[in-house]
């Protein structure tokens, strides 16, 4: 087979929205798991903890120990703020939004580099306009999947420099402003805190806490995440892959990757919940049990690249500053006219359940 030399295209809208509605018409109980989930934000300090252990080790540690404890505690415990993070850009710590993202910044302090606020802004327009080029930071830029082509080599830099690619992929994103009031904010904790750990714990403290950035979420079996969620590693129409292996034990489920698709609105602890409550909507979908083995396949099997990736222009009648919530939304069109709130308001009640 000739490799890919353009994203695959599509002229269907993201298939999850109408999903939803036919899982809660079929499990209307699944209502039950919306709603946020405030250990959460204990997991977050518990983490970011750990982090500050191990980086105080490293810091009079010679400089293998500081990298195989990048490559191994490091790598899974930066990966979990991640996905923390994550659970606070969907407000699934507390009801509101401040105290999200003031949690996100506490995750972000050991990550080295500022996130919380650009990930916050992106990943939303990710769930609002998925597969869609112009607004879904999560598709990779043209020029990056020429730049990186086939080879086994190419895609090993790619991951390794996976933070610097994402980075450039909001150029494209003409109608996104890229720099406001959050990221600003964002920037400047996350430079304090880098320079307090410098000052405080010595440069190879920090030097764990940037090499285990770049592990988390690149040149690492945790790097095949990016790949799993979404990358087209077979033939058929199906864009979004979960990965149900023993590491969803350690990465907060985040492998439920269909599943938080349909309902964004459930946190990570309740994900699993949705697959066993609808098991007939999850079972005839592929999905992945080992990161490791789609770590090896990606690097070497040159008819994967970073084109093995569905693209549409149908935006579904979504607005750019509309935060799609499919789940919300089919709770929300089932109710009786005369109980509707105003969308916010209606949010808001859900949001508390």
């Amino acid at each position: 087979m000739t490799a890919a030399a353009d994203f695959k295209h599509s002229s269907a809208p993201e298939p999850h929205r109408s999903r939803t509605k036919q899982i809660l018409r079929a499990h209307p109980e699944i209502r039950s798991l919306i709603g946020p989930s405030q250990s959460t934000f204990w997991w977050t300090l518990v983490v970011v903890a750990l982090q500050g252990v191990v980086a105080w080790f490293a810091a009079t540690s010679s400089w293998w120990v500081v990298f195989l404890l990048s490559y191994t505690i490091g790598a899974f415990a930066n990966h979990g703020l991640f996905v923390l993070i994550h659970e606070c850009t969907h407000r699934l710590v507390f009801k509101r939004k401040a105290p999200n993202f003031i949690t996100g910044l506490i995750a972000n302090m050991p990550l080295f580099f500022p996130s919380i606020a650009p990930f916050q802004k992106y990943h939303l327009k990710h769930h609002a306009f998925q597969g869609v080029y112009e607004l879904d930071a999560d598709v990779p830029s043209l020029w990056e999947a020429k730049l990186i082509g086939h080879s086994a080599f190419g895609k090993a830099l790619w991951l390794l420099f996976y933070p610097f690619f994402q980075a450039l992929r909001p150029m494209r994103m003409k109608e996104v402003q890229v720099m406001q009031g959050l990221e600003v904010i964002n920037l400047l904790v996350q430079i304090a805190v880098n320079v307090a750990v410098y000052y405080l714990l010595g440069p190879k403290a920090l030097a764990y806490l940037a090499m285990s950035f770049f592990f988390s979420i690149g040149l690492h079996p945790l790097g095949a995440r990016w790949i799993q969620r979404h990358y087209l590693t077979g033939e058929g129409e199906q864009e979004t892959f979960s990965y149900y292996g023993f590491l969803n034990a350690v990465t907060f489920n985040v492998g439920y990757h269909n599943e938080h698709h349909d309902f964004p609105s459930v946190p990570w602890n309740r994900l699993p919940k949705i697959k066993a409550a609808a098991p007939e909507f999850y079972q005839e979908l592929k999905s992945y049990t080992s990161w490791t083995r789609l770590f090896f396949q990606f690097l070497f099997d040159r008819e994967l690249s970073l084109y093995s990736r569905m693209v549409r222009a149908d935006r579904n009648r979504v607005g750019l500053s509309d935060e799609v919530r499919p789940d919300l939304d089919a709770i929300e069109a089932t109710r009786p006219v005369a109980m509707k709130a105003p969308p916010m308001a209606a949010r808001e009640v859900l949001g508390a359940s």
